[in-house]
């Protein structure tokens, strides 16, 4: 069988797929997306209080319609 690249010109897509490193890329992203996530839920969860407190604030100006 004939392959359509020649052997030193072969896509690097490729190639990384053949080593089984194309997945390596979606896990990295995957587990930055949980950490930026946890990281983002504990200020949330930190800062509820504040948060809470500065919303009815920003209710309690504005005029009832």
């Amino acid at each position: 069988m004939h392959s359509v690249f020649s052997r030193g010109a072969e896509p690097r897509v490729l190639e990384r797929h053949r080593r089984g490193e194309s997945g390596q890329g979606l896990v990295e992203y995957a587990l930055i997306l949980i950490m930026v996530s946890i990281v983002a839920i504990l200020i949330l969860i930190a800062m509820g209080g504040q948060l809470n407190s500065m919303f009815s604030d920003i209710v309690a100006v504005l005029p009832p319609h």
